[in-house]
């Protein structure tokens, strides 16, 4: 998707279709008053009918009939005028690239981000919609008939003095876009695609991009390390385990690294903790976090970002064969601690331990993990909310605003000691699982054992990694949650340092 910026007149510019922000009441959208007019009181005639009335992310096509050069006027909500905020001006623009690709549309001038904010704002989010709302993950569809991806969009401005403001936020927002899509890829792809070997490969493939440097270990370095859990949950694959290091050095040589840990379980079949057959195939997203850790990278890299950021992705795919590790097995993990395993299908837990010790050779600045972890995180908070724990309440601070910033919001639960009750063992230091309460506190209590004195905090995306029905730009599928999320708390680093 390409997008440009020129200084035109809405009313005279030809286009297929004009995408206008309307409010619910019709006064507060002067640019609608002049459309109106023209269309010989369409629009008035639509909110007097209520067809439409302006709600947050509706939408309508008009067509103009040759009464005005864009072909078409596309109406979307953005609800009451004084309510508007950049993450309704993001909505706003997602639902109307939806709108775009459901009427086979592929091009688009814009003057949605006239609505209101200021201009490289305004733009910022009017891009961050549209591009993430065209979203189509369409690599196994054979049909003719599958609607085009959206393929440009203009945004027509009022002063030319805006025009180098624009096209700076407009390629800032695609670059982080493109990290949120190559996320949104990597977990729509199947399992049978997606190994931990492809995943590792698409990882080194970053390492094409400027100031990012990437490692791969193999089942041979790890034995020689030590990284028992992520082995064990490895050894009921065909397709063996890697270790991925990604290092982007935008920072000074001497700045400690954020490091971002992400779950890279590829399918997660249970293993002899079998789960249910139903919706298991949605088990080939239980490396979203994976994704997005890889997904950041390019985004900060592409960015430029100055701050050094290091990415590590323990990679497995689970599963029952006769190797397969066991209930009542005992795994030794690279921090030394023993670990019981009670629960084969609380894997995730034990190949980010090895992840959250390894990092500690860094001495991270902050130490953030990613995991779609816990069934529990989804019947606690749904798919609104991503849940959080950690152990320092700045890094927690900084986090909850970047999530109300880009609406990839998060909600603090409690890490107290007393939950650890649930996680000890009769026969190892440690246990895999704790049982049926408090499923995503106890998950988290585990790893914080690994964390060492890092300022540490665990991101659960269980409910948020998956949109299940499609909205705004958020399209139903993958939804690559995190990317936008941790950019924005790594630019809040870099005004601190500054």
């Amino acid at each position: 998707m390409k997008f440009s910026a020129v200084v035109a007149d809405p009313t005279t510019h030809p286009c297929p279709a004009l995408i206008i922000g309307c409010f619910e009441e019709l006064s507060a959208a002067p640019l609608l008053a002049e459309l109106d007019r023209a269309l010989h009181g369409a629009i008035t005639a639509l909110y007097a009918q209520k067809e439409f009335t302006g709600g947050l992310n509706k939408t309508k096509i008009v067509h103009t009939c040759g009464r005005l050069p864009a072909e078409r006027l596309l109406l979307v909500g953005l609800g009451k005028a004084e309510e508007l905020t950049a993450e309704r001006l993001r909505q706003g623009a997602g639902s109307a690239a939806q709108a775009l690709r459901g009427a086979r549309l592929t091009t688009a001038s814009s003057v949605l981000h006239l609505a209101g904010l200021v201009p490289d704002e305004a733009a910022t989010a009017t891009t961050t919609g549209t591009m993430l709302g065209g979203y189509a993950f369409t690599r196994y569809k054979t049909g003719k008939d599958e609607p085009k991806p959206l393929a440009g969009v203009t945004l027509l401005l009022r002063d030319k003095r805006e025009v180098q403001t624009v096209k700076k936020a407009m390629a800032d927002a695609e670059a982080l876009c493109r990290g949120v899509l190559l996320a949104r890829d990597l977990v729509s792809l199947p399992g049978n695609e997606a190994t931990p070997a492809y995943i590792a490969g698409r990882a080194l493939e970053l390492a094409g991009l400027d100031r990012v440097n990437c490692v791969v270990l193999e089942r041979t370095e790890l034995e020689e390390l030590g990284m028992g859990g992520l082995l064990a949950v490895g050894k009921g694959s065909q397709h063996a385990p890697r270790f991925v290091v990604l290092e982007y050095q935008g920072g000074s040589p001497g700045q400690r690294p954020v490091v971002l840990v992400g779950k890279g379980v590829t399918f997660d079949s249970g293993g002899i903790s079998l789960k249910p057959r139903e919706g298991m195939e949605r088990m080939k997203d239980d490396m979203a976090g994976a994704a997005a850790v890889l997904g950041t990278i390019r985004a900060a890299a592409e960015l430029g970002l100055p701050v050094n950021v290091t990415g590590l992705v323990p990679l497995a795919e689970n599963m029952p064969d006769g190797g397969a590790y066991k209930p009542g097995d005992i795994v030794t993990t690279l921090a030394g601690k023993t670990v019981e395993i009670n629960n084969t299908d609380a894997e995730g837990r034990m190949i980010l331990c090895d992840a959250l010790h390894y990092a500690q050779r860094y001495k991270p600045a902050a130490l953030i993990d990613l995991a779609t972890l816990t069934g529990a995180c989804l019947v606690a908070l749904g798919d609104q909310a991503t849940g959080m724990l950690g152990t320092d309440e700045g890094l927690t601070r900084a986090i909850a605003r970047a999530g109300e910033a880009t609406g990839e919001r998060v909600w603090e639960l409690p890490l107290w000691e007393e939950y650890g009750e649930a996680m000890k063992s009769d026969v190892a230091d440690l246990k895999n699982a704790g049982g049926p309460h408090a499923g995503t506190i106890t998950a988290a209590w585990f790893l914080k054992q690994f964390s060492g004195k890092a300022k540490w905090v665990h991101l659960d995306i269980a409910g948020t990694a998956w949109e299940e029905k499609g909205r705004h730009y958020l399209p139903k599928g993958a939804t690559g949650v995190g990317v936008r999320l941790l950019i924005e708390y790594l630019r809040g680093v870099t005004m601190k340092r500054h």
